[in-house]
Parts: C-alpha cells; sequence; structure tokens
C-alpha cells in the first residue's frame, strides 16, 4: 500500500483523464488513493504530497521484526493483539525477504546478558519469538559464551555471554518505491508531488478529490469510487479537510535515529532503557544506526530529531559503548502513527481501517505488516464496492529488481551498492554513466540520470534521501553531492541556472528535516 491518496478503480473511460492528470501535473501528493471501475477494468492511482516516502516511510529503523519488546508486553500484559501483531510481522518478516531479496535480507542481532536470571529469561523470550514464525522462521537463536561477545563487541562491559538471533534489516526508502514502481509496471499511476486539497463530495460521500501539483500550483478534480487516505501520522489532518470536527484516531509518536561511525559485525539489542523501551545499534551499509525514541509529537510533515532524544540516545549507549557523541554522521527522525490514546510506548502497532463519508482511512501499523495492510484494505473495498477479487497472489509476486545478483565490472563495493538498491536493473543504472558521484563512496553518477528518468525524483533531495539513501547516511557527504547532483538533473528537467541556484539553496536548507 503506497502513503498518500490514493483512488482505487479508476475506469477505462476514465483512465485517460487520470494519465491527463500526470500531463497536467507533472507529479502528486503523499497520502491519497482513488479507486474506480469494475473488475475488469480499472486502474489505480497514488498521490503523494511530497516525493514518495519523504516522510515515515524513510525514517524507520531500517527493522523487518515482530518485535521483541511487543512479545514481551503481550506476555506480561496478557495481551492477545500484541501477540497477534508479534506472530503475523514475524511471518511476513520472510515474505518481504522473499519478495525483494536484494532489498530485505536477515540480521543478526547480539542481546549482552549481564545478570544470571537475564539468561533463562532471554534465552527462553527468544525461542518463543523463533516459535512464533511458524514456517517462516529464520535461524534459531543462541546462546554466545562470554569470549564470543567480547569478540564481537570488544567495548562492552564483562558479560555473561549473549544470546544471538536473526530478524530482517531492509532498505526502506528502496522497498517503499519498488511498490510504487512495480504497480506503475502493472498499469496504476503514482504521482509526487501532488497534494490533496480537498474532496468532491457527491450526494453526501467522497467521490474523488481535488489535486494541486506542488511544482507548478495547476489543480485539478479526479473522480473515483473509492478514496483512501492513507497517510500516515497526517491521517487526522487529512480527515480534517473532509469534516474539521472528526474525533482524532491517532497518537503520533516520534521516533529519532543517528548514523554513527561505528562498524559492526552484527547488531545489539539492549532491551532495557531508563523510560522501558530497547535500545537497537545495528549496521547500516557500514556504519551503525542507533535508535530508537518513543515520545508524543506533533503531526508535522518535516518532523527533526530534537535535542532531548539526541541526547537520551548517546546517554543510554554510553554505558555499554563509551561515549559516541564525536561520531554521529546523522540524525533523523519519523513519525509512528499510533491508533489510540494513552503512553506511546503501550500502544498497539496494529492498523485500523475507518470509512467515514466514502473517505476511507487506513492507519496505524508498521512496515513489516504493510501487505497485509493492503489486503485487508483491497478486501474491505471490494465487499463494499460489490467487487469479485480472485485471491491474493501479493505474497509471491516479486517485486521490481527482484533476483540473483547480475555480474558488474565495477569494483566489488560499487557492485554490491547497486545490487542491493536496484536488483536485477544494476546494469542498466551503471551503463547511464559508472563514474563516481563523489571519492571514496559507491554512489554512480548514473545513479542521479536514473533516478530521474526511471523513478520520478523531481528535486535533488528526492535523489540523495530517497533513491541513493546518502543524506540518511553522511549529511556532510551529501552536502558535497548537491551541486553535481543539481547539474546531473537540470538537463533532464530543463533547469535554467536560475532555477538551478533556486534548488540547490533549497535542498541546502532542507537538508536538516531531509525535505
Amino acid at each position: 500500500m503506497v502513503p498518500g491518496i490514493s483512488f482505487f478503480g479508476l475506469g477505462r473511460r476514465h483512465q485517460a483523464g487520470v494519465r491527463g492528470v500526470v500531463h497536467q501535473l507533472g507529479r502528486t501528493q503523499p497520502g491519497v488513493t482513488v479507486a474506480c471501475g469494475d473488475s475488469h477494468s480499472s486502474t489505480h492511482g497514488a498521490l503523494e504530497a511530497g516525493d514518495f516516502g519523504i516522510g515515515t516511510s524513510s525514517r524507520s529503523t531500517k527493522l523487518l521484526h515482530g518485535g521483541v519488546r511487543y512479545l514481551e508486553l503481550a506476555l506480561k500484559e496478557r495481551d492477545p493483539r500484541q501477540l497477534r501483531l508479534v506472530r503475523d510481522a514475524l511471518r511476513e518478516r520472510r515474505v518481504v525477504m522473499e519478495l525483494a531479496p536484494h532489498l530485505a535480507r536477515p540480521l543478526t542481532l547480539l542481546t549482552p546478558l549481564f545478570r544470571p536470571l537475564e539468561i533463562p529469561y532471554y534465552g527462553l523470550g527468544l525461542k518463543l519469538y523463533d516459535r512464533l514464525a511458524g514456517r517462516r522462521r529464520l535461524a534459531p537463536s543462541r546462546y554466545a559464551p562470554p569470549k564470543e561477545v567480547q569478540a564481537l563487541f570488544p567495548d562492552l562491559p564483562p558479560t555473561l555471554g549473549g544470546i544471538l538471533y536473526q530478524d530482517g534489516q531492509f532498505a526502506d526508502y528502496r522497498l517503499n518505491l519498488a511498490l510504487i514502481l512495480s504497480a506503475l509496471s502493472r498499469g496504476a499511476v503514482a504521482l509526487n508531488y501532488a497534494e490533496a486539497t480537498g474532496f468532491l463530495v457527491r450526494e453526501g460521500r467522497v467521490k474523488g478529490a481535488v489535486v494541486k501539483d506542488r511544482l507548478t500550483g495547476k489543480e485539478v478534480g479526479v473522480w473515483a469510487q473509492a478514496v483512501v487516505n492513507a497517510t500516515g501520522p497526517q491521517a487526522d489532518r487529512v480527515r480534517g479537510l473532509l469534516d474539521p470536527e472528526l474525533p482524532p484516531l491517532l497518537t503520533p509518536s516520534s521516533g529519532a535515529h543517528l548514523v554513527l561511525d561505528y562498524p559492526l559485525q552484527v547488531g545489539l539489542l539492549l532491551p532495557k532503557t531508563r523510560d522501558g523501551r530497547v535500545l537497537f545499534l545495528l549496521p547500516w551499509q557500514g556504519k551503525a544506526l542507533l535508535g530508537t525514541t518513543d515520545l508524543p509529537a506533533e503531526a508535522t510533515a518535516c518532523p527533526l530529531p530534537r535535542e532531548e532524544e539526541v541526547a537520551y540516545l548517546l546517554e543510554e549507549i554510553r554505558p555499554y559503548l563509551g561515549d559516541l557523541s564525536s561520531r554521529v554522521l546523522a540524525a533523523w527522525a519519523g513519525l509512528r502513527p499510533l491508533v489510540g490514546k494513552g503512553e506511546t510506548k503501550r500502544l498497539v502497532r496494529d492498523h485500523l481501517i475507518v470509512e467515514e463519508k466514502g473517505l476511507y482511512t487506513l492507519t496505524g501499523g508498521k512496515w513489516t505488516t504493510f501487505r497485509l495492510m493492503a489486503l485487508d484494505l483491497v478486501e474491505r473495498l471490494a465487499r463494499d464496492l460489490g467487487l469479485s477479487l480472485p485471491p491474493s497472489e501479493s505474497h509471491r509476486t516479486p517485486l521490481l529488481g527482484a533476483g540473483p545478483r547480475p555480474p558488474l565490472p565495477l569494483p566489488e563495493g560499487v557492485a554490491e551498492h547497486l545490487y542491493t538498491h536496484y536488483g536485477t536493473l544494476a546494469p542498466e543504472v551503471a551503463a547511464l554513466g559508472d563514474r563516481p558521484l563523489l571519492p571514496g563512496l559507491p554512489y554512480l553518477e548514473g545513479e542521479v540520470v536514473w533516478a530521474v528518468r526511471e523513478e520520478l525524483a523531481q528535486k535533488p533531495l528526492d535523489v540523495l534521501a530517497r533513491r541513493l539513501g546518502l543524506a540518511l547516511l553522511d549529511r556532510k557527504r551529501a552536502e558535497e553531492a548537491l551541486p553535481r547532483v543539481v547539474e546531473l538533473m537540470a538537463p533532464l528537467l530543463g533547469w535554467d541556472d536560475g532555477r538551478k541556484q533556486a534548488l540547490l539553496l533549497e535542498a541546502r536548507r532542507a537538508l536538516p528535516a531531509l525535505c
């Protein structure tokens, strides 16, 4: 399910009109989906107000997981909803790896043990975690003796050993894009920088949306049989366009992350923080990803990590690995769209579908279970629209780029980077230009060209943050790359010198918030 406004089932006679939106708007908004038509002649469209994945979808902890902490809560509080969510997520973890093996893979993590009672507590808990995955489990968890723990993490204080277990890791910004591009290859329409500014209502029911092109200012109305609000933390704001009196569904929560110059062999899970959360330190593209926080937050479009969040993360890791403040390369935050009210760390990460005056809102949930969320939505729409659907094949339909790594006559680091971003399309990307974008990094100039030609990139940070991922990894190097990225994009998008300078300045100002 692509975040944004979605239009579901646009009939064949409407398809030309929707493709007209593509030409008129050039691009569209995050969060709204529109659908119309019968089961034999329909197309679907998704609108994104900014760039695809500009918000929460590119700012996760990059984990495909059931949630060790959620399992602990499920058992302590005897909460079947938490247990069901963990079980479903653990099984979906393997599905995502099978659908996009170039973007998702197993990740080994260590939970260090410092007290005797922790050995059976975490050992048995992680065995149960394995068991809940059923036939889709990964490698089984096991005890690691103190010498093995010390070899993996020399800076850790003395331990009683640790528990090694596996979860999944994925490139969230690339998976989001792979979903969009795979849908486009099957006839869908997807538009970024297109904002739904209002709804089209007929006989008291939502039947479409007014869409504004944020690049040109043009507006157009799009009619459909069903409109879906899948805007994540912005879901209540979009509902307010229909009726400002609707009660809120969400309690947004901020999750800040730091990227550190601290290479790792495996990930580290610290199961107890002072606020009752877990802390992850994960290997990520040759660096370490430290996260995350869980604080109530306003549903802003471009959240920044708060000073207290950065301080919290560094303080929590200090007793284990020392002062890492000088190693911070990048910092960013995402917002969780948590359904319900109450203490954010205890709210179940389950999803919700609500229909109000013909507007369907899909919200809540977590990245790992995105396919189940979309399946529930499609089945709900089919029932309400009286459509007959065949059984879903989404669990065995590979995404664009899925397949074995192709041979590339490039240095190993560059070849690995291209495969883990583009999969089987890597040779086509390299053919557009194999000059390095920056010395010492694996990114190629051809990737910038590919991002514009094939991946709908419209602005410099679209490329650096949500196509290449460099801005999420190292802010300083991303800023170094900006001038060359602008030069490469300019002839492809018709920018003159004035436009180039304006976009360069805009990107430099927007780099801290990545939008």
